[in-house]
């Protein structure tokens, strides 16, 4: 089933404006956690600190948990922005599912309806060929029994 222009149009006024928050602080959290995979440079501060770090490692343990507290607000926040996107997503094609389903739902009655006016056309026929099989069986009938 292919997806007609008009579904893809917006259903509400609700719909037509963007909430999507494009700031420079969101857009600064989605390029965050990014980039927090990725965190080569303190990688390698790390491994340089693990050098002279004894044993316990407690400064390398401070950097790991100082880069945590960082990134876990630009996470959240990145992850939120998210879930907003895919709530919005989920509910457009909750409104694109039930405008199919009621235009399957009139495709149905107009089959019926096709089916009912066939049916319509067909019993006189059917009507007029049964007259015509009981018609021929009474002319064949007299002529088949033998004389007595």
């Amino acid at each position: 089933m292919t997806v007609n222009a008009r579904s893809r149009r917006p259903l509400n006024n609700a719909s037509k404006t963007k909430s999507i928050d494009h700031s420079s602080f969101g857009a600064a959290a989605d390029g965050a956690r990014r980039q927090s995979g990725l965190q080569t440079g303190f990688t390698v501060i790390a491994a340089y600190v693990a050098r002279w770090d004894p044993c316990p490692f407690i400064l390398l343990n401070l950097l790991l948990s100082f880069q945590a507290a960082y990134a876990a607000p630009f996470i959240m926040m990145s992850q939120n922005r998210q879930q907003d996107i895919d709530r919005r997503d989920a509910a457009r094609d909750y409104h694109i599912n039930v405008k199919a389903e009621l235009e399957i739902e009139l495709l149905h009655q107009k089959i019926d309806a096709l089916r009912e006016q066939e049916v319509l056309q067909l019993t006189p026929a059917v009507a007029e060929l049964t007259q015509l099989l009981r018609q021929s069986e009474q002319l064949q009938s007299p002529a088949a029994a033998p004389p007595l």
